[in-house]
């Protein structure tokens, strides 16, 4: 017998399939080729990686804060019970919504988890030349994981543990919890 944590992960694929068959798509291929441009122009641009790597990050944060808004619109979901919780959420649901691609989640607690990425679309057809060995390629996704999480009230920080562009066999982000924020409402009557 699945137990309930089983069958909540099982849901969420669901969720996650059924929401991924209703949204428009882009050809992987072309949104991998498209990124890839995008990354040389900044290395172009920037003729350093640390400071692409920032950029890189920061568009990421704003594509996140818009993105959650999507998500939470089209998953029909609600509010997360757990910070481990909503690692799931983000696995199963949002990586799926917005890159086709199943996420697990491994060493959830209530104030970390990490996210192991098996295939990555945006690593598809690239191959980091040696003087580029310390990009990451895919820290975008640490950027829309800070900017989705902080609209939901949680302020977080992202890094790239592991990626396949270094040779790794998955790519791993570390999400740590560093703060719940709290909205606060101002009456706009005072």
């Amino acid at each position: 017998m699945a137990s309930e944590a089983e069958r909540k992960k099982v849901a969420l694929r669901r969720l996650g399939d059924a929401t991924f068959s209703k949204v428009d798509k882009v050809s992987a291929e072309l949104f991998s080729l498209t990124y890839g441009a995008v990354v040389t122009q900044l290395l172009k641009d920037y003729e350093d990686v640390a400071a692409a790597n920032v950029q890189l990050e920061k568009m990421g944060y704003n594509m996140g804060v818009r993105m959650v808004d999507e998500l939470l619109a089209k998953a029909s979901l609600a509010q997360c019970a757990s910070f481990s919780e909503t690692a799931e959420v983000v696995a199963k649901v949002g990586f799926k919504m917005f890159l086709g691609v199943n996420v697990e989640v491994a060493a959830a607690t209530s104030s970390e988890f990490r996210l192991l990425l098996s295939e990555n679309p945006l690593a598809e057809f690239v191959e980091l030349p040696e003087e580029c060995s310390k990009l990451e390629y895919s820290g975008l996704l640490c950027g829309v994981l800070r900017g989705a999480l902080e609209m939901v009230q949680m302020r977080v920080e992202c890094s790239l543990l592991r990626d396949t562009l270094w040779g790794d066999e998955v790519t791993e982000i570390r999400v740590l919890l560093k703060e719940r924020l709290v909205e606060e409402f101002v009456d706009d009557d005072e």
